[in-house]
């Protein structure tokens, strides 16, 4: 069993549900969906491009998915995430839109938010103590002679690449877009997420993110709201 603290709105949240629609598979109730059909891709083609994200449903990660260190247990864990979350104040991301990182697409931040930043290094910082050691598998998975110096250090260090100044939010829509299909695709998000991008993005609370066995999917055990949300 893995845990993963990822960033997601409420699950009764209009982008959590417009989310969920989109990539076929809702991690709070762990409903599927057939995808609704867009004039520029078959379904069975969009099925494809949104594969790896349906397995971990919506969200942004924080701290990324980990084994538990021996010692620590899952209400361990629960009762740290209810203090981190009682005492973090909720905030905005003060404009959130379609972003492509490398191949793929997400929402992401307009730029590079200071206090956004901040608070994702709490959040690796403070959940460290319960993530195992990295499997020699779990690296090679990783790619680690693709990395970075900084990443490389980051993933020995802390299990992820992209925590700290490699960090990056961004809540994943696609898996890798092939570059004849970007344009169509960033078309279609656009449209299909216009309600949700060119505005803010409220930071309100946090989800204990559970994957029963490796390669199943990931769901949300829980969901707590920060401070003042």
């Amino acid at each position: 069993m893995r845990y993963a603290v990822y960033f997601t709105p409420p699950a009764d949240d209009p982008l959590t549900l417009a989310a969920s629609a989109w990539l076929g598979r809702n991690a709070f109730t762990g409903q599927t969906f057939s995808p609704e059909p867009v004039p520029e891709l078959t379904s069975e083609r969009l099925v494809e491009l949104t594969a790896d994200p349906r397995r971990y449903g919506f969200h942004a990660t924080l701290k990324a998915p980990f084994a538990l260190a021996e010692g620590q247990s899952q209400a361990d864990l629960e009762a740290a995430l209810a203090a981190f979350c009682k005492t973090t104040r909720s905030f905005a991301i003060p404009n959130a839109v379609i972003g492509q990182l490398g191949a793929f697409f997400a929402i992401v931040p307009a730029e590079v938010y200071p206090q956004l930043q901040d608070f994702a290094a709490s959040v690796v910082e403070t959940f460290e103590p319960f993530r195992a050691p990295l499997s020699d598998a779990d690296i090679a998975r990783r790619k680690p002679e693709r990395l970075t110096p900084e990443q490389h250090e980051n993933l020995m260090r802390w299990g992820y690449p992209y925590a700290f100044d490699t960090f990056r939010f961004h809540m994943t829509l696609t898996g890798q877009v092939p570059v004849a299909e970007q344009p169509a695709m960033g078309d279609i998000l656009h449209r299909r997420f216009a309600t949700f991008t060119g505005r803010p993005l409220k930071i309100g609370g946090l989800g204990l993110y559970v994957e029963t066995a490796r390669g199943e999917p990931f769901s949300v055990h829980s969901w707590l709201p920060l401070a003042g949300a």
